[in-house]
């Protein structure tokens, strides 16, 4: 293998002309691509204010005072607007075509319930009365076809101007191979056309970088990942790193600019005074907010899974919060009792037998979950933080990642990073990857954002694909492994 360092450096080769037409065609593709969405959402952002506006002219206009002199309809207009590009945002409902289009639409429609759900409170406060509700209801029917059609055309104007990248994959750990198969699933993104090992040396990457694309660079030494990315960022190659645990911590830290040497302060200590008490107040009042609903449902449920099969209604589970302290969290039972009688932790699968009948209907709604509102206020639990881990799964985790007691620098969580961005057998190194992304960037409105975010999870089914298909994986990454490898000899057979 080469060595790397300044003679690499040295050693590099200039781009030949036709590899400079491929990266300015690639660049400028990319820069259309982000303006011409940010014209669609603006379109979408008019047409929703000028229903609202429709509605609110022939239903609600009698029913306010004239205000700012006349002009008040534009202040309605604007603050609607403004809420809907907030929401919108926050929930990735602009990003049309990056995300999958049943995404973007259900974005779409949790903002403007959200939104219209704020908005008829706001009428009402301005009219100094309750005002009839089927106009907004009126208008959030509309507002939801809109979500559906427009998302629907601007996902297919992306498609058809957005080629897929020819992509190179340079990985480390064989593991780390993973990741294309998981970046198979969206192909009308992402192209990974080849996979090389790190091992091949540093002239061999850069003769393979100049015929992509774009490159990922995944589980790769440090010094080795350097020169690649510093390579792709001299000659603009579009480039996508996957993170060390010691990335996202250095992602956290606070920027020092005293000297002419840039520093970053990591502290380390995970949410400052100040951050955890504002964090316990929003629990506090969001539990008091959710139990007004929520204790109906919960005794529906109690007493359905009573009548079942007459077994407790509860289930207890000791798991691993903040500090490493143990607590029992609690859910509504779903399975069969003495579904573990062995003492061993046995994950649910699709078509799982010992899922009962009310539980299939509550795990599917997540409604299992809603008995942990109890944890929260008793400070167990907050609404969001990494997900509590069973004491078994902590101990083992940490034997094998001794970082994932990084995870306890905060309270574990209803909902989080791993539960939004992550799938229900994303790897533990991959959920510590996603926690400690929340824990370094932590804010009121990350919490507000990730919230909002859960309702849209949901409202999807959960996936247990995985633990059965862990053989099929393996033989899936030794397949590729081996025909790059066999496909490199031949090539260097023939002296190309």
């Amino acid at each position: 293998m080469e060595k790397y360092g300044k003679r690499v450096a040295s050693g590099e080769t200039a781009l030949s002309d036709e590899e400079i037409k491929r990266i300015k065609k690639t660049k400028l593709a990319s820069d259309l691509k982000g303006v011409i969405r940010k014209i669609e959402g603006l379109i979408e952002l008019v047409v929703l204010c000028l229903i609202y506006y429709v509605i609110w002219k022939f239903n609600y206009r009698g029913n306010t005072n004239p205000l700012f002199f006349g002009n008040g309809k534009y202040v309605l207009i604007l603050v609607y607007g403004f809420l809907m590009l907030i929401l919108f945002n926050m929930c990735d409902g602009f990003k049309y075509g990056h995300r999958k289009l049943s995404e973007v639409i259900v974005s779409q429609w949790v903002s403007i319930v959200l939104v219209n759900f704020v908005t008829y409170f706001q009428l009402c406060l301005i009219g100094n009365q309750m005002l009839n509700v089927l106009p907004i209801l009126a208008l959030t029917g509309i507002d939801v076809c809109v979500a559906i059609v427009m998302p629907y055309i601007f996902s297919a104007i992306y498609h058809q101007m957005y080629v897929p990248k020819d992509m190179l994959m340079i990985y480390g750990n064989e593991k780390a191979v993973d990741l294309k198969f998981k970046m198979d699933e969206r192909p009308d993104k992402y192209v990974i056309t080849k996979v090389l090992s790190y091992e091949i040396g540093y002239g061999a990457i850069r003769d393979e970088i100049k015929k992509h694309d774009a490159v990922i660079i995944n589980d790769v030494p440090a010094e080795v990942r350097n020169d690649i990315l510093k390579y792709c960022y001299k000659h603009e190659v579009r480039t996508y790193v996957v993170p060390k645990i010691s990335d996202i911590i250095q992602r956290g830290g606070e920027e020092i600019n005293l000297f002419d040497t840039p520093l970053y302060l990591i502290k380390g200590r995970g949410l400052n005074p100040a951050q955890m008490f504002f964090k316990r107040a929003f629990d506090i009042f969001l539990c008091l907010i959710a139990l007004i609903p929520g204790l109906p449902i919960m005794a529906v449920v109690a007493i359905a899974i009573k009548c079942e099969d007459h077994g407790p209604v509860f289930y207890r589970q000791a798991r691993v919060t903040k500090g490493g302290r143990v607590f029992n969290i609690l859910k509504f039972r779903s399975m069969v009792v003495d579904a573990e009688k062995d003492g061993k932790p046995h994950p649910a699968t699709e078509n799982d037998p010992r899922i009962t009948k009310v539980g299939k209907v509550i795990r599917a709604t997540r409604i299992d979950e809603l008995p942990q509102i109890l944890n929260i206020l008793k400070s167990d639990m907050s609404w969001v933080g990494p997900r509590p881990e069973r004491t078994e799964h902590v101990e083992f985790y940490q034997k094998e990642i001794p970082e994932f007691a990084f995870r306890s620098k905060v309270k574990g969580g209803l909902t989080g990073y791993a539960q939004i961005y992550g799938r229900y057998n994303t790897t533990a190194y991959d959920k510590l990857r996603l926690d400690l992304m929340y824990i370094e960037n932590y804010s009121f409105f990350l919490d507000l954002k990730l919230i909002i975010m859960t309702v849209q999870i949901m409202l999807k089914r959960e996936s247990t694909e995985g633990f059965d298909k862990v053989e099929e994986l393996e033989k899936k990454r030794q397949e590729l492994i081996i025909n790059e490898a066999a496909a490199t000899v031949v090539k260097e057979k023939n002296g190309t």
